[in-house]
């Protein structure tokens, strides 16, 4: 048997749901911390569980490059590894054909990357993504596809995926099956729904455990993202689960779960609080500006993060990025990880209730509002 999925409520195309995993359960709409190299950057994994998350993600190229997926195995496995027990989902590599393309090679068999760190040369073929993800003991494998880039004419985006379906014929015939553990097929074709359709129709045939959307969020603008969505979400089948790769946003995440669309991940929270950028209620807080020094309100005073409820004013946040200090970056990558869950959280409650409708609006008009006035 492979993960489990069962959906518990809906609210017009938003389902409320949980899929059931060897490392535990994981209830959608759920947001996944981004672990690339095994480790959600700055915080640790008691954190991130106390935080709400259930399941990360951590990335199979990443990972293949240092300190290898026969190490990690050696060392008993990646859940042992990064010391969470949890569920852990792994990308294949294939955004890193796209953002990698001036160091790899593509063929039909595969591709061939130089490393980014050294320069020396990395074999991977959709056959040694998923024995890599099967070394690292991944609970959800991705297939290897091509992230096609944007803006790419139709043909390209045609050309690129059906490579990526061909590939993805090629891992199911790879993974192992276990109970618990399942693989996912990834919906490509650009910003086309015709290249969309025959992606869904072709990862449907060869029959997967979870269906994800990737190629968005490279560039797009934001409205033909969604349009994407709204036809290519209803394609997938109903009773699995449902991935938009890398999205995103606060307003990105409300309204593809709007859309029907169960899991997510994507490195702005982390990443933007390493920089001092916050995700509040009213939407976003720029940690660094001047404004900021003598104040000494919360960041957020809606939310129970270890900075807002812990009684760290905006001051001396500011302080800590002016000054460099670490705990700047820790404090806000707590703060944005905990804004995540809670929308989740919420979402998830709205579904349930049958008010998803009236928490997107709400949710919309806390965003507009912007930031509280300075003192």
């Amino acid at each position: 048997m492979s993960v489990g999925f069962e959906v518990t409520a809906r609210g017009g195309a938003a389902r409320r749901g949980r899929l059931t995993t060897a490392h535990g359960p994981l209830d959608t709409p759920a947001f996944m911390p981004v672990g690339t190299a095994a480790t959600v950057k700055g915080v640790q994994p008691e954190q991130v569980k106390a935080l709400g998350a259930q399941m990360v993600l951590a990335n199979t190229y990443h990972l293949m490059l240092r300190p290898t997926a026969e190490v990690v195995d050696k060392l008993g496995g990646l859940h042992r590894f990064m010391q969470w027990p949890g569920p852990i989902l792994t990308d294949s590599g294939g955004f890193q054909v796209m953002s990698l393309a001036k160091l790899r090679k593509l063929e039909e068999s595969g591709v061939t990357f130089k490393s980014h760190v050294d320069g020396t040369e990395h074999r991977l073929t959709p056959e040694r993504a998923v024995e890599i993800q099967d070394l690292l003991d991944s609970t959800i494998t991705m297939v290897l596809d091509e992230c096609t880039a944007w803006p790419a004419t139709q043909a390209e985006a045609a050309s690129s995926m059906e490579l990526s379906m061909r590939w993805a014929a090629r891992c199911r015939d790879a993974f192992r099956q276990r109970e618990g553990y399942g693989l996912f097929g990834i919906v490509q074709g650009s910003v086309y729904p015709d290249l969309r359709e025959r992606s869904a129709r072709a990862l449907i045939d060869i029959g997967f455990d979870g269906y994800a959307v990737g190629g968005l969020a490279v560039g797009e603008p934001h409205q033909e993202m969604l349009q994407i969505l709204e036809t290519t979400v209803p394609q997938l089948p109903e009773d699995r689960p449902r991935y938009l790769m890398g999205v995103g946003k606060p307003q990105d995440i409300v309204e593809a779960v709007w859309r029907g669309v169960d899991m997510f991940d994507c490195v702005l929270p982390t990443r933007c609080g390493r920089t001092g950028l916050a995700f509040v209620r009213r939407g976003k807080v720029v940690m660094k500006n001047a404004r900021h020094r003598e104040d000494p309100r919360p960041l957020d005073e809606t939310c129970a993060c270890p900075a807002c409820a812990g009684g760290f004013s905006r001051g001396y946040l500011h302080h800590l990025f002016r000054t460099e200090e670490m705990l700047g970056p820790i404090l806000m990558t707590l703060h944005n990880l905990t804004h995540y869950q809670t929308l989740m959280a919420e979402l998830r409650a709205a579904i349930e209730a049958d008010c998803l409708e009236e928490y997107r609006a709400w949710f919309q008009a806390e965003q507009a509002k912007g930031d509280i006035p300075p003192l």
